[in-house]
């Protein structure tokens, strides 16, 4: 499959996110040895930006203690900002920034515009937040944001008595009419191309006149865990919140409760410093990782031993051991068959895993990933064949043949998670280039100082 290669506008929040090493990207370290490093990891994007919408929605003052400071955080704080929501900086403890006061808007106005940037949570979250607003709300984004579908946001708020003209595309740019109030009730959703077109309904459902009733009609549902998440973070606002039965969500309408929130370290983004003491030998640690969690990346205590890793949990900290050496001098890295339907966004650092493997690897259960921020499945085929590797695209998956594989050029797709992922590669392969490194800065502008600590 042909797929395009782009670049996202460079963010720098606080001269993290930087190109540095050569003309055409950044030169990926080589492991010099077995690691042993400590890492601490921002706090988690979707729990962020979760939370910042209910902030927005509440009944008073809450504060974020330790959210994540990256561009898609940045953006779903300037589209609240445009809608009235206010916002104070706060000293914080966490290491990576400050926390955050949100202040509720009297009364939500529209008349603006929000830039999506590449962000699947703004331009998901946030359409049904402009519905309550007063006035028209139009949303645009990067390149990569008008070709991801949001036809199920569109074709769900209408349903709900929503006015949005988007020509017709059911994709960026589309303009809400929003009215200060949507009635809410029953609705039926083919949510099949990403859990967020359910939980960006969820979010804003308790402000609906009737709450809501919302019915998965799909085969299937990716990404389950985010929408407990989302479910998770109302009940703790004081929202009724049930699920009578697989893929139906019912919202009662009512108040947000204003509270005091702590964003957990974000586990997914943890992925590529774990999965690098398979790559490059040796032990990894996360610091602050949660006793209990929704997140996703918590799954990587379990997926990473499938490949021959030694996971142990020590209070808040866990660690990941290299497999003992193979027998013919290889990393000792099991190839695994793995349905991630519900651990997509971590598909691509753990096929640069497989891909160093001892046998072939099949991923399935991912076709959505085809529609993140770039397709996933082509560019990590693309990638990682130009290398030397084989794989080969699935309906919904991968399958990867480890082969040796040589240096040359890496392309991000504008795409954090393909970013890091040439990282990875780069442990072992001398020579990747990665063209777009500053795309990390999505939701991980600290990414290359934090693997180069952990590699020093």
């Amino acid at each position: 499959m042909q797929i395009s290669r782009y670049s996202a506008p460079e963010f720098d929040p606080y001269g993290e996110a930087r190109q540095t090493e050569t003309d055409d990207g950044w030169r990926a370290p080589v492991a010099a040895g077995p690691l042993a490093s400590v890492v601490a990891i921002p706090g988690s994007k979707s729990l962020t930006n979760r939370e910042l919408v209910l902030a927005a929605l509440a009944d008073g003052h809450s504060t974020l203690h330790a959210p994540l400071w990256s561009r898609d955080s940045e953006l779903m704080i300037e589209g609240l900002r445009a809608l009235g929501t206010r916002f104070e900086r706060m000293p914080g403890a966490g290491g990576f920034g400050d926390d955050l006061r949100v202040i509720p808007a009297d009364e939500l106005l529209g008349s603006t515009t929000i830039d999506c940037g590449l962000a699947g949570t703004v331009m998901r979250f946030l359409p049904p937040v402009s519905a309550l607003a007063l006035g028209p709300t139009t949303f645009d984004g990067d390149e990569g944001a008008r070709r991801r579908p949001m036809g199920a946001s569109i074709q769900g708020l209408r349903a709900l008595g929503v006015d949005i003209d988007d020509d017709g595309r059911g994709a960026l740019p589309f303009t809400v009419h929003g009215t200060g109030r949507v009635e809410g009730g029953a609705l039926e959703l083919d949510a099949s191309a990403s859990s967020q077109f359910v939980s960006g309904l969820l979010l804003s459902a308790p402000r609906f006149e009737r709450g809501l009733d919302l019915r998965h009609t799909g085969d299937r549902l990716p990404s389950l865990p985010h929408i407990e998440m989302t479910i998770a973070a109302l009940r703790a606002r004081g929202v009724d919140v049930t699920t009578p039965e697989p893929g139906r969500w019912q919202v009662a309408p009512g108040t947000i409760r204003a509270i005091d929130v702590a964003i957990e370290p974000d586990l997914s983004n943890a992925a590529p410093f774990l999965v690098a003491a398979l790559v490059a030998g040796g032990h990894v640690t996360v610091a602050g990782w949660p006793e209990q969690t929704t997140q996703v990346g918590a799954r990587l205590a379990e997926l990473l031993p499938r490949f021959g890793a030694r996971v142990s949990i020590d209070d808040d900290r866990l660690t990941v051991r290299a497999p003992e050496p193979a027998s013919d001098g290889g990393r000792g890295i099991r190839g695994v068959d793995l349905d991630l339907s519900e651990a997509g966004e971590l598909v691509p650092n753990l096929a640069a895993l497989a891909a160093f493997a001892d046998g072939p690897s099949t991923f399935t259960g991912i076709g959505h990933i085809r529609h993140h921020e770039t397709d996933r499945l082509a560019a990590l085929a693309t990638e990682l064949n130009d290398l030397g590797a084989r794989v080969t695209e699935l309906d919904d998956g991968l399958r990867i043949e480890p082969a040796p594989m040589h240096g040359g050029p890496w392309h991000a797709y504008a795409d954090h998670r393909m970013a890091t992922t040439g990282a990875i590669v780069g442990l072992a392969v001398p020579g990747v280039v990665v063209d777009d490194i500053a795309s990390t800065g999505k939701t991980l502008p600290q990414f290359q100082r934090l693997w180069e600590q952990m590699l020093a």
